[in-house]
């Protein structure tokens, strides 16, 4: 099976996104799913929009980032 690429549309993938329970009523959230070859990333206020596609490396090394407190200055 072909690797999904970055930037396709949101939407075709048929797949399951998931939020954070952080998320708020006003659509303040991104959305997650597994996929072929990593993990996709959504704007949940525009499901039809472009996914962002990373590896599973790239994004525990963001994890661990965030869970640290480095981009605390960023919000």
């Amino acid at each position: 099976m072909p690797q999904v690429e970055n930037g396709i549309r949101a939407s075709s993938l048929d797949v399951s996104w998931t939020r954070s329970r952080h998320s708020t009523a006003e659509g303040n959230c991104v959305e997650v799913a597994r996929i072929d070859g990593g993990i996709a990333v959504r704007n949940s206020r525009h499901p039809e929009g472009p996914a962002l596609v990373y590896t599973s490396a790239e994004l525990a090394a963001f994890l661990a980032g965030a869970k640290d407190g480095e981009f605390d200055h960023l919000v």
